[in-house]
Parts: structure tokens; sequence; C-alpha cells
């Protein structure tokens, strides 16, 4: 094994994750690869829709019917997670890799104290009493800048705010010590500044226990604080993988020249005039019949008859710096065999 592939903790090759549906296949993932190396950020973003957190979800084997994983490889620390049985993916889920949800209030359960909840979490990977348990669950609230973490560990999730039920998430999240941490647009329901502090926690957690994070989100404000790459997904597709400066400073796919042209800014024009917030045209197309070639192509200014006519290749167009698109040189190829032909009868999910 190269020194390389021995920095990556995390490596997704290919992965293909559908629906069966009665209008039809919808390829909610379909042929997604990328890496995130030991103690490194990556920041999954795209329109909503796009498959995001359908890939977070896959990662933990966390898909039911009638999704089904249908293809692909999940390299865990070189393990491959989808050959393991259930039993094994248990001790995954939680001790090695955790997940903040997007909604806290959803996630937690209504009839159980905050404490209760963090505290059953550790149990579930440790032999230990349940008041060491509980000590341990009060201690990760206080490691979270929960204040008076003693009293509120008692409190349920209804009487605390939506950035303490975050902090509730999080404390849960990293009571195992997990080495990957997947957080779900984790900052979407929350105000402002109550996202800045979460987002601070999140990187001083990364920076303290060496956490790998995949950070999904469609902020790109957020993107650009919090991660060292950005792979950007489009209609169940990655279409651009970069470190977060080139994709900021040189975006070459031009769905991420859209989304950051969509950014609004406090910038005016040379004669003085505020400028007009810019939109991407069309509409996210219908995954269940996808358009031939590039799927954005019906939406993409530089779009010609070469985007229309097979599987878009990625190409490298600096060293790291990845783009699917013809007018940078990506190759057209043949469409590669589909494989969820025939699966539709097939039982389990796949995962």
């Amino acid at each position: 094994m190269s020194e390389d592939r021995r920095s990556h903790l995390l490596e997704v090759r290919n992965l293909k994750t559908y629906f069966f549906t009665r209008r039809g296949i919808v390829k909610a993932v379909d042929g997604v690869s990328f890496t995130i190396e030991r103690g490194r950020t990556l920041g999954l973003v795209g329109e909503s829709g796009c498959g995001k957190s359908v890939t977070s979800l896959s990662i933990l084997r966390l898909i039911s019917p009638p999704g089904r994983i249908v293809g692909g490889e999940i390299l865990f620390d070189g393990v491959d997670l989808l050959t393991l049985d259930e039993e094994a993916m248990r001790r995954h889920r939680g001790k090695k890799i955790a997940m903040i949800f997007q909604d806290p209030m959803t996630s937690l359960n209504p009839v159980y104290t905050v404490g209760y909840q963090i505290a059953e979490a550790i149990l579930a990977h440790h032999d230990i009493s349940k008041r060491e348990a509980w000590q341990r669950a009060v201690e990760l609230m206080r490691a979270v800048a929960i204040p008076d973490p003693e009293q509120r560990a008692r409190n349920y999730p209804h009487e605390l705010s939506g950035g303490m039920r975050q902090r509730i998430m999080i404390a849960m999240a990293i009571s195992c010590h997990p080495e990957l941490l997947i957080a779900d647009e984790p900052t979407t329901a929350l105000d402002v500044t109550i996202q800045a502090q979460i987002l601070e926690l999140l990187e001083h957690l990364r920076q303290t226990m060496n956490l790998s994070m995949l950070l999904i989100t469609h902020d790109l404000g957020v993107v650009a604080e919090t991660t060292d790459r950005v792979a950007v997904m489009y209609a169940g597709k990655l279409v651009e993988i970069a470190s977060t400066r080139d994709i900021f400073h040189d975006p070459q796919h031009p769905y991420t020249i859209g989304l950051l042209r969509c950014v609004p800014k406090m910038t005016t024009d040379p004669d003085g005039q505020r400028r007009r917030l810019e939109t991407i045209t069309g509409s996210v197309p219908d995954l269940v019949n996808l358009p031939p070639g590039c799927p954005f192509a019906p939406r993409c200014p530089e779009a010609h008859s070469a985007c229309r006519q097979g599987e878009i290749a990625f190409t490298e167009v600096r060293p790291g710096h990845l783009v699917r698109c013809v007018a940078r040189g990506s190759e057209v190829i043949s469409h590669p065999p589909n494989l969820a032909v025939g699966l539709e009868s097939q039982t389990g999910d796949g995962a």
C-alpha cells in the first residue's frame, strides 16, 4: 500500500445507490468516487435533491427499501463496509463513523432526557456502568459548551433551544471518539450567530480529536470556512473535485461557476449600482428520466452536441483538480452497463 493510500481514511469507489419506484429507477447516487484523508474535511455541495444525503446514508449503510446500494465500494481504513455483516457494521456505526443529522428535533427521542440519550450511545459501545456513562454524558455536554450540563442533562429535547439540541447531537456523535464524522447540513435550521458557534465547535473538535469529516451542505460560505477539499454534486454525479481554494478561485465546471455566482455579494458594479443576484436557469432534471450525456447540459451555457452523446469522464485540469466537462477537455465514453438491470425483483436492501 502506497504512502498516499495509507493517508486515506475513507475511499468511496464508483458508489451507486438507486431507488426502485413505480415510476422507474431513481439513480440518486450514480458512480460517485472520492476520498477523505485522515484529519481532513471534505465538503460535499450541491442543490437539494442532488444525492448528498443519500451518499452519507450509503456510507453508514442506512439505505431503506425501495433504495438499494447496487454497486461500488466503501473502503473505511482499508475495509469495504459493503462486505461486512450487519453485526460488524453496527460496531462501526457510532464508534468509528458517527453522523450529525440535519434536524436534531426529529433525531432525538422526545420522551427521554438528553443526558440519557447520550449515555445510551456510550453504553452501546462500551462495557461500563450506567453511572459512568451518565458522568461521561455530562462531561461531553460540557465539552460542547452547554452551560450547566449537570442540570441540562435532565432536560428533554423540547426544553432546549435549536442550538443546544444541535450541540447534544454533536456530543452524541463524538461520545465514542469516532475517526470519521459525517455532518449533514449541521447549521441549516439555526440563525447566523448560532451557525458560527456550531462551525467553530466542529472545527475545534476536528483539531483536538484528529477527526476526519464529511461536511454536507448547500451553503458555500460554510464550505469556504471549514473544508480542505470540495466535491460538487449534481443529479447523482460528482462534476468537480478540488481543493477549497481552487473551487473558489478557479472553478472549472459550469455548474460550480453557476453556484458561486448565485451567492449574494455586498459589492457594487463600477457604475455604483448594486449587483443583481444571478441564478442558474432551468431546473434540476428528473432522476428517473435523465438527459443523455451530461445531466447539466440542458441548463449549461457552454453545452454543445458532444455533451449529450455519452458518459462524461473526469479530466485532471491540474494536480488534484478533477472536472467532468467536455469544454474542459473531458472525454465522452460509452455508457457503462446498467448495474440496476434485473435487480428490481431481488430481495434485500443491498447494504
